[in-house]
């Protein structure tokens, strides 16, 4: 982050984070530290949001929910080492490829001089012996501007091949970044900032906004009988459904552990619920087999939660909870369904 607060507003922020996380048991470590001060400060919205959820709950802020807060909103998504030698190796190609313009411009403005000179050499009288020394100067230098251009031809295709690597790279750690590297999904923090924009965009065009909220049922359960192996089987199964279901604008996120989630952007009520239950019938109509031993192990069922965007609504997070609670209904009504938020207010 970039901290450009006068001093005084540097320091009352400092203290206000300070005074609050003594409050709430959080030890002034310097990551911790880093968290409250963007809360307070109102840097980071989705991490405010996060942090007034918690605040909400009353649940206490742990080492390990500390610690994630920064992971997901603090500190750099990747691997600075990687990045800085990105950006290193880019250096590189941008100053060899600006070596190799410096050297065509020099061979370009000596040929330029040479040709003004051998015009101002050239003998009236066609017969003049100095005429032949004359035609020798420009193809002498034709021949050196011939090769200077071929020799930069290798240099920026070399060069060419270098950026479009580096591109490849910087593409691969964006992915590295913003997706969940078991299912493929985004993670957790692009799903932060995404469900942000569309909520903004939801204020300006007027259009509606729905979001998902999933569960695998009995997940625990499942991993602890048949393993870690098969339970990853089972999270990709799952996104695949839900990446298979959406299109458009739509963005579905592993929100954590066996849940996940999915921003509809331009969608209403209505058609997110019945998306929500395609997807649930998809998974629970399939049998999920060991791959090794061909063992069919049974059927894993979601339950799914929807709720619809209100128009200035005063935090994503507030979307977020609705969302939840119609998934936590989904559960205490036996698992396995669907349940809703509706914005008129009746549930279904």
């Amino acid at each position: 982050m970039v901290f450009d607060e006068s001093i005084d507003a540097a320091s009352h922020c400092g203290r206000a984070a300070l005074g609050m996380m003594e409050r709430h048991g959080i030890p002034a470590y310097p990551d911790n530290f880093a968290v409250w001060y963007a809360f307070v400060s109102g840097r980071i919205p989705a991490l405010s949001a996060a942090i007034d959820a918690q605040l909400r709950g009353g649940a206490p802020f742990t080492a390990e929910i500390n610690a994630d807060l920064f992971a997901r909103f603090i500190a750099f998504p990747g691997n600075e080492n990687d990045l800085a030698a990105l950006a290193r190796r880019l250096g590189d190609a941008i100053e060899r490829v600006e070596d190799c313009l410096r050297d065509v411009d020099k061979g370009a403005s000596h040929y330029g001089v040479t040709l003004e000179q051998f015009s101002g050499k050239l003998p009236c009288e066609p017969g003049d012996v100095g005429l032949p020394g004359l035609i020798r100067t420009v193809i002498d230098e034709t021949k050196a501007m011939i090769d200077i251009n071929r020799r930069l031809d290798r240099r920026l295709s070399q060069s060419s091949g270098e950026v479009a690597r580096l591109r490849e790279d910087m593409d691969a750690l964006r992915r590295e970044a913003t997706r969940d590297h078991l299912t493929g999904l985004a993670n957790r923090k692009m799903f932060d900032s995404g469900l942000i924009a569309a909520t903004r965009a939801a204020d300006q065009d007027g259009r509606p906004l729905s979001l998902m909220m999933v569960d695998i049922d009995h997940f625990k359960r499942f991993n602890d009988t048949h393993g870690h192996v098969l339970g990853d089987q089972v999270l990709k199964l799952v996104a695949r459904s839900l990446a298979e279901g959406i299109d458009g604008d739509a963005l579905a996120a592993r929100y954590g552990g066996e849940e996940f989630a999915v921003i509809l952007p331009g969608v209403a009520f209505s058609t997110a619920h019945a998306l929500a239950d395609r997807v649930r019938a998809a998974v629970a109509n399939r049998v999920i087999t060991n791959r090794r031993t061909g063992q069919a192990l049974g059927q894993v069922t979601l339950s799914v939660g929807i709720a619809q965007y209100m128009p200035g609504e005063e935090r994503p997070a507030t979307l977020v909870q609705r969302a939840d609670e119609a998934l936590y209904l989904a559960k205490r009504e036996g698992r396995n369904r669907v349940r809703g938020d509706h914005p008129s207010g009746d549930e279904s």
